[in-house]
């Protein structure tokens, strides 16, 4: 890990207590923690804008399996981008709904591009992209 470099900022106190309560229900023990974690935060996200460097996604999709030919239009889909899907998890939530999580990597705009085509296919419900890095250089 690299030097901490201790430094001060300035907020107005009601936003301060709000933090405070906010970073209390996560369960962080310390400011400096929580402004850690937020501040890399926004480091992935501009990575996942520029798209330079390799990223992670988990996509989950919502979905009837009543629907005509949906299942087979996401395999389909899959399939056609072996390079970037990783793995793929089929989970049966009721008699007519079904929860797919898919692990891809890749660029970001290669894994949006590919979570887009998931996401709209006709009769998915529901569906989100999580992105992130190895978060190797994020220390």
């Amino acid at each position: 890990m690299s030097k901490l470099i201790r430094f001060g900022v300035s907020l107005d106190a009601a936003l301060l207590k709000k933090f405070d309560t906010f970073i209390a229900r996560l369960g962080y023990k310390s400011r400096s923690e929580s402004l850690r974690d937020l501040i890399r935060e926004r480091l992935v996200a501009l990575e996942w804008e520029t798209g330079k460097t390799p990223t992670m996604g988990v996509l989950s999709l919502v979905y009837s399996h009543d629907v005509r030919e949906l299942s087979k239009k996401l395999t389909d889909i899959q399939h056609h981008h072996l390079g970037i899907i990783l793995s793929t998890t089929h989970i049966h939530m009721d008699e007519h709904n079904c929860l797919e999580v898919v692990i891809l990597k890749g660029l970001g705009k290669e894994i949006q591009q590919v979570a887009g085509h998931l996401l709209s296919a006709k009769g998915v419900k529901h569906g989100k992209l999580i992105m992130t890095t190895t978060g190797s250089h994020l220390d």
